[in-house]
């Protein structure tokens, strides 16, 4: 039994565990510096002061930021359509949907790229407190009006639920307060929301216990929270869907600091001398030669000695080199099955019907339950505003398996230089990977390629 509102499920623990990986690995070197040895593991052998070395030379190839980026960016391929079901007054809020100056195109696509990233995001409908507002028609004339909250799955302590009604929701809060004339503070809390309500929790003294700091009501019999799934495994729980592309970019980070280090080592010549007698003093301990490298300096060896410089023969460097290589072609093939279509066992009469036989690859898929997603946020917004339906959210996204242009595109080329392809339609594919701008039409840029005459040099 717990009565401290900042207690985490052990549900969220579990999450937590993959997040330490994937959070640091979406914030770039920098975090992955300060994760320390939890991402880079510090040689048996290896002292303090060299690790701290080898850690603070140490860059991350972002290849997972990058991919969660690049698919993102493929869901937002055009910009979000709201349907002509839109009630007026929402259609206007989704101009400032977070009421910071973010309009719902910009504010979704952080939205969706956090959720695909960690496996799951969430957004609150919230509605501020207005003093003598007690009218809609007020509301507006106030500009008061619902808005959007983005919750990341840190912030996420805990939640309960009623036949898979949520009852509860709690998470934490970083709140900016004025400190003096012109400084800020920020005060760490949590908010605990039910429906109908919510309360607020902070330390009344530093490193003291939560206690009650402010509650309230709202208008809503339910809690107005959405959830955005891309790796679901339960009620409020998910698994990354790019967690073994996030293992792989650890691994390539942890590798490419062994090649680093091992490039700094074998830079640097080893001096050896061979044949050099040990000397004592009166009292039997052993006494260094003088020894003296440079120009200007000669140096005295014994009869049969040799000084000579050693160099790695670089065989290493050559291996770690494959093995990087090897881990960008494994990387790239982990981020590109969201781009492969998903292949049911089994369908019966009525669901091959229903899907037109249609495969859709989990990309597509996810943007799919974003709109629906979506589609729940303005209906939270028209609910405080007893407005009826919400209405809907079109995504027209970019699915193309093909999610390297730079390497399909040479062969394409290739092919319409062999005359296998005919120039209209590779013309119409480079079109398709965004290579050319959708503004041209083939016919006419073929009565200017014809008007313009032979190029240069082949005259």
């Amino acid at each position: 039994m717990s009565d401290n509102p900042a207690i985490a499920l052990p549900a969220v623990d579990a999450m937590r565990a993959y997040w330490d990986v994937i959070t640091p690995l979406m914030s770039g070197t920098m975090a992955m510096r300060a994760a320390g040895k939890a991402l880079l593991p510090q040689y048996p052998a290896e002292d303090d002061n060299s690790y701290k070395e080898r850690l603070r030379l140490s860059t991350l190839l972002p290849a997972y930021s990058e991919t969660v980026g690049n698919m993102t960016s493929r869901v937002f391929a055009e910009p979000l359509q709201v349907g002509e079901d839109v009630p007026d007054q929402i259609k206007e809020m989704t101009k400032d949907i977070d009421h910071a100056g973010n309009d719902l195109n910009s504010w979704s696509v952080e939205f969706f790229r956090e959720g695909l990233s960690h496996g799951l995001c969430h957004a609150l409908v919230d509605h501020p407190v207005a003093e003598g507002v007690r009218t809609q028609a007020q509301e507006i004339a106030a500009g008061v009006r619902p808005y959007a909250i983005m919750i990341k799955p840190e912030q996420v302590l805990g939640w309960r639920s009623n036949g898979g009604q949520l009852t509860m929701f709690r998470y934490s809060e970083s709140v900016e307060e004025p400190d003096g004339e012109f400084g800020v503070k920020c005060v760490y809390q949590v908010r605990v929301l039910e429906p109908g309500s919510w309360r607020t929790y902070r330390a009344q003294e530093k490193g003291g216990a939560l206690a009650l700091h402010e509650e309230g009501t709202n208008s809503l019999k339910y809690i107005p929270l959405v959830t955005f799934y891309t790796g679901r495994t339960g009620f409020m729980t998910a698994k990354p869907p790019l967690l073994e592309l996030a293992h792989l970019n650890v691994k390539h980070w942890q590798s490419q600091s062994d090649q680093d280090n091992i490039l700094h080592v074998i830079r640097v010549p080893i001096l050896v001398r061979i044949g050099v007698q040990a000397m004592y003093d009166n009292q039997g301990k052993p006494v260094p030669p003088e020894f003296k490298v440079g120009t200007g300096s000669l140096t005295d060896l014994p009869k049969d000695g040799d000084l000579k410089y050693v160099e790695h023969t670089g065989a290493a460097v050559k291996a770690g080199r494959e093995a990087l290589q090897d881990l960008l072609d494994e990387m790239r093939m982990a981020g590109a099955k969201l781009l492969t279509p998903e292949k049911s066992a089994t369908k019966t009469a009525t669901q091959a019907e229903e899907e037109s036989a249609q495969e859709l690859s989990p990309l597509a898929r996810m943007a799919n339950h974003f709109a629906d997603c979506l589609a729940q946020l303005l209906q939270f917004m028209a609910d405080y505003r007893s407005l009826g339906e919400g209405g809907a959210v079109e995504i027209r996204g970019n699915f193309d398996v093909d999610y390297m242009p730079e390497v399909s595109l040479p062969t394409l080329v290739a092919m319409a230089n062999a005359g296998m392809l005919s120039k209209e339609t590779l013309f119409a594919e480079m079109q398709r990977r965004g290579v050319i701008s959708d503004e041209y039409e083939w016919s006419l840029e073929l009565a200017k390629i014809e008007g313009q005459g032979p190029a240069l040099g082949t005259l």
